[in-house]
């Protein structure tokens, strides 16, 4: 019922967003006398803020066409390496590239966005690096025969994808994979999987919730697992391919994490209703381009999410040293040889300071010097994997802590 009354307010809000585009591109026409004076170019921004804040979003594109490399352009292609019920592993090729570039899995969040979020990420680290990427499919779209998807699931597809790019590859987990990423390494390397990652970064990861807790933490202890399931997970309707499935839909979470930060959303598209105003058409595309990908939000299983709060919020199973996988407890001493580098950014909402960190203590087999942590100063979640911060202070410290463990 709660997924059906959605669906029928965004199919209302895209009618009235095409109105409102249309107005603010007749309004904008040069050859209208209006768009020159009066209220006008007032009326006509106002409408394209509400056109674009109210449109419908499918999946973004990467749209990396090109990296520079020793300041020569390459050509850059997409590749499905491997393909699963519930996502598939893509392969940023890069044509003619210099050989002998380290291989790197970023594990994208299953986390209500697509894996497009990162595209500040890939685009930093295709330079110096064989770029793959976890693409997680939206689960409204898979149908109930393929079965389900959990947080077992989760870390079984990262082993195998492991496998697929083959001995050598460096890992790096933004935000919630930091969880799977962590029990997939410690698994691989009780087994001396030799696919094992050779390093796993961790960024703004929740390994520890209970260190500086922050909202999002707070709300996921507060109430039982039965209120998450009763509250927050739907059904997906009758015109998906993945009709019945329960989910935790995007679309909630979006919500619970605009409501975090309402009055800097509010103000960032007051800033680009002034820009629009003032022709400043460029700062308010940017103000544009960003909402285009956070506004684009995908369903995640109903099981994989209630596992993850139970478990890695509520219960501490990882840190506790009570994490199950498949039946079997993961030891999280089994790490002897993965270079491990775990970052957080100062200002994080999202992931606090130290619960990323976690993951060097409670990683007891592996020696000191294959432990490091970094503070981004100034940096909130996002600004952890996207944005200046990323680019000139961050992506560095994983460069060269992969850089130092590759060999």
């Amino acid at each position: 019922m709660l997924y059906s009354a959605y669906e029928f307010h965004r199919n209302l809000l895209a009618g009235v967003s095409a109105m409102a585009n249309a107005g603010a591109e007749l309004l904008n026409n040069p050859a209208n006398p209006l768009s020159y004076f009066g209220g006008g170019p007032i009326l006509a921004s106002a409408l394209e803020v509400f056109a674009h804040a109210s449109a419908p979003r499918g999946k973004p594109a990467f749209g990396l066409d090109t990296t520079v490399i020793d300041g020569k352009e390459y050509a850059v292609k997409e590749v499905i390496e491997a393909r699963k019920d519930f996502g598939q592993l893509k392969h940023f090729v890069v044509k003619g590239a210099p050989k002998g570039r380290p291989k790197l899995l970023i594990v994208a969040p299953m986390s209500g966005h697509y894996a497009t979020l990162l595209r500040g990420t890939v685009e930093r680290m295709l330079p110096g690096h064989d770029v793959w990427i976890t693409d997680w499919r939206d689960a409204r779209n898979v149908p109930m025969s393929d079965g389900n998807f959990d947080l077992d699931d989760y870390i079984d597809y990262l082993i195998d994808w492991m496998g697929h790019i083959g001995p050598g590859a460096h890992m790096l987990a933004v935000c919630q994979p930091s969880v799977p990423c962590y029990a997939a390494t410690c698994l691989m390397s009780a087994a001396n999987d030799p696919n094992r990652p050779r390093t796993l970064t961790m960024m703004g990861g929740p390994i520890d919730t209970r260190e500086a807790p922050t909202v999002v933490n707070t709300l996921a202890t507060e109430r039982p697992i039965s209120w998450f399931e009763q509250n927050v997970v739907a059904t997906v309707p009758f015109q998906y391919a993945g009709a019945g499935r329960r989910v935790y839909p995007g679309f909630m979470q979006l919500a619970g994490f605009m409501s975090m930060n309402l009055g800097n959303h509010m103000m960032s598209h007051w800033e680009m209703f002034k820009h629009l105003v003032d022709g400043d058409d460029a700062s308010a595309d940017m103000t544009k381009d960003f909402y285009d990908e956070y506004r684009s939000v995908c369903d995640m299983t109903a099981e994989f999410y209630l596992q993850t709060v139970q478990e890695v919020f509520q219960k501490h199973s990882l840190p506790k040293g009570e994490f199950v996988h498949r039946g079997k407890t993961i030891d999280t001493g089994a790490i002897k040889d993965v270079a491990i580098l775990a970052i957080e950014g100062e200002r994080d909402d999202i992931s606090g300071l130290g619960q990323t960190k976690a993951a060097l203590k409670i990683s007891t087999g592996l020696p000191e010097e294959k432990k490091k942590y970094y503070m981004a100063k100034g940096a909130g979640h996002y600004g952890i994997f996207n944005g200046n911060k990323w680019r000139t202070k961050i992506a560095p410290v994983v460069e060269e802590w992969i850089a130092t463990h590759n060999g």
